[in-house]
This record gives structure tokens, C-alpha cells and sequence, in this order.
């Protein structure tokens, strides 16, 4: 839904990359897996500069999990305009998905291919192949119903050990923004410290 407010975002990547956009004025590249969380598109880490460090530490010690080689884990920080946002902490972008996923599932079913399914890996569901699958069925069923675009998408992610026994409250809980076209991206910037 149209969002008028701009946003922080924060981006792990390896320090080549983020010297490279913070000197030429370039763009971060979409990411396009199919276990994307929340389908194409490049990510931020919503007002979370620590969290988006640790990630690119976490992709240097375990590369298997990032297309591009990480070295020297560095933070680019962007200015975000969100614009048509698909916000599922609302209650109307929630429904859209919803629906998606009902539509995705026919579809799939009358031509016999099976739906996709996210995995787990151990306490995490770190391969959402169903959940990149519904949500770039959101934009492809809107794009054909002649409907506008979403140009972001952002979703809380609850990640991570429990903070104590029993609670609802996770480690590495996050808000995750992807944003689906640079147009919305106003400009980076070196936040501090890095």
C-alpha cells in the first residue's frame, strides 16, 4: 500500500561492492533465487545495520549461502522510498498474499506440477521457495490484471534462539525490505563506522 514516509535500509556485502556503489553512484544487483523470502529484488535490512553486518560475516564463513563471494564483510546503508509498498505488518497485504497463495496453488494443481515448499534448516525456515513462489505470483497476477505494481515488499522475519524459555521474543527477529526496482532507491550512504 502507498507508503509516503522514506525508510533506512542496510545492505551486508562484501566491502568491493559497497566501495564500488558508494564511488560510481551504481546499484546494488536484485537478487532473483527462487528461496528469496520475499520474492525479487534487493535487500535491506529495515534500520538494522548490525544485523545486515552480521549477515555478510555469516555469508563470508559459509558461502554456500550467498551468490557473491563475501571477503570482507562491509554495510551499505540506502534511503529508501518504499512507494507501493506490499507491507505484510498490514492487514490488507496480508489478504493479497493470502489470496495469492490459493491462486498459485490452482494453477499449479490443473497443470500437475507440485507447489514449492519451504525448508527448514535446524530452529529456521531458511529456504522459502513456496513463500518467493506466492509472492512473485502476487506481482505477475497484477501485472496481468492490468493492477499496479508493488515496488517494495516489507515482512517482519522472527529468527533465531528464543530470548529465554517460552518467549516470544527471537534473537535475530528482523524487518526485511526488498526492493523490487532502483527507482526507489534515493541514494546510499557509508553509515558509520564502516
Amino acid at each position: 500500500m502507498r507508503s509516503s514516509a522514506l525508510l533506512l535500509g542496510y545492505h551486508g556485502c562484501d566491502r568491493g561492492v559497497g566501495e564500488r556503489i558508494l564511488g560510481s553512484g551504481g546499484h546494488l544487483r536484485p537478487s532473483e533465487n527462487d528461496y528469496d523470502w520475499l520474492g525479487s529484488g534487493i535487500y535491506f535490512w529495515e534500520d538494522n545495520p548490525r544485523r545486515a553486518l552480521e549477515w555478510a560475516e555469516f555469508a563470508r564463513d559459509n558461502p554456500k549461502f550467498s551468490r557473491a563471494r563475501i571477503r570482507d564483510p562491509f554495510v551499505i546503508g540506502a534511503v529508501i522510498d518504499p512507494g507501493n509498498c506490499l507491507d505484510l505488518l498490514e492487514t490488507d497485504s496480508i489478504r493479497i498474499v493470502e489470496a495469492a497463495y490459493q491462486r498459485l496453488v490452482a494453477v499449479l494443481s490443473a497443470v500437475g506440477v507440485p507447489t514449492p515448499k519451504n525448508q527448514r534448516h535446524g530452529c529456521e525456515w531458511a529456504v522459502r521457495r513456496l513463500d518467493c513462489a506466492v509472492i512473485n505470483h502476487v506481482h505477475e497476477f497484477r501485472a496481468q490484471a492490468g493492477e499496479a505494481g508493488f515496488d517494495s515488499v516489507r515482512a517482519v522475519f522472527v529468527e533465531g534462539e528464543p530470548l529465554y524459555p517460552s518467549a516470544g521474543f527471537h534473537r535475530r527477529t528482523h524487518i526485511q525490505l526488498c526492493v523490487r526496482s532502483t527507482a526507489q532507491v534515493i541514494g546510499y550512504f557509508r553509515p558509520l563506522g564502516a
